[in-house]
């Protein structure tokens, strides 16, 4: 683990596979930690140097007082490339980690590509979260324990006959997420950032080569959204995971690193 500071805030970060020629930043969604990349950071790992940092109030960076913002999360990883050493960097960010990669792109040069999974450039012509999605993350039955109340919050980011499945998988992420993941004040925080996020007059600017991944049933960040985002993006490319939830880069695991290993292969 290493550690770096932008405007005071003490931020977290892995750092694996040093000396590869090209870089790979994982940038994670609202509220998870380091844990929400572990199957894509296995895939990229040997062929690319990766970076995964903890957004600000998360995992074992610090909780400054919020709300935060998407501009000073896309700050964050800036000071994070450049303690790294990083000059140049195939940014993927996941929801809430794809705004901040879009910021990212159209405030700072580092960047070398954007994959952007599951997200919406924002403002009043996204798609928004449907009611009933957005009760279910932030409203838990009083009954419930820390356990239950994950997997209730979770619940429309997966596929129905996800956690029946699997049932290991999901008690293997609750266990990380209680580890690591945002207190329920920055998880708000961060809502804020996310509900005041709007890029829909900018995405034209955004010329770098750009993957955008999105899962047709989606509950949370509707599939339209990608659509959208595909269509302002200059230089995008839009693949549907069919049938996939908001969470289609654990689902359907070896689908989505195939896709995101040979677009970067082509970048």
């Amino acid at each position: 683990m290493q550690y770096t500071t932008n405007d005071g805030v003490r931020l977290a970060y892995d750092h694996a596979g040093v000396g590869n020629d090209e870089t790979v930043l994982f940038v994670e969604g609202l509220g998870y930690s380091r844990w929400m990349w572990h199957w894509q950071r296995e895939a990229v790992l040997g062929t690319y140097e990766v970076v995964v940092p903890d957004n600000r109030g998360t995992g074992d960076s610090d909780e400054p007082e919020g709300p935060y913002t998407i501009t000073e999360m896309a700050g964050d990883l800036e000071a994070v490339l450049a303690d790294a050493g990083v000059e140049r960097a195939h940014v993927v960010g996941a929801s809430m980690g794809g705004m901040i990669a879009m910021q990212y792109a159209l405030e700072y040069d580092r960047a070398e590509s954007l994959s952007l999974f599951c997200t919406s450039f924002g403002g009043e012509e996204a798609v928004p979260i449907p009611e009933e999605t957005r009760v279910k993350m932030f409203t838990v039955p009083g009954e419930y324990d820390e356990r239950q109340a994950i997997r209730h919050k979770m619940g429309p980011a997966l596929s129905e006959e996800y956690p029946e499945a699997h049932p290991e998988q999901i008690s293997r992420i609750v266990d990380w997420r209680l580890e690591s993941d945002a207190s329920e004040q920055a998880r708000q925080w961060q809502a804020a950032a996310v509900e005041a996020f709007d890029v829909s007059d900018r995405c034209d600017e955004i010329d770098l080569p750009a993957l955008v991944v999105h899962g047709t049933d989606d509950r949370v960040v509707p599939y339209e959204n990608g659509e959208m985002l595909a269509e302002r993006l200059p230089r995008s490319r839009l693949v549907p995971i069919e049938g996939g939830p908001h969470l289609f880069f654990i689902e359907q695991t070896e689908l989505v690193n195939d896709r995101l290993l040979e677009f970067l292969e082509d970048v």
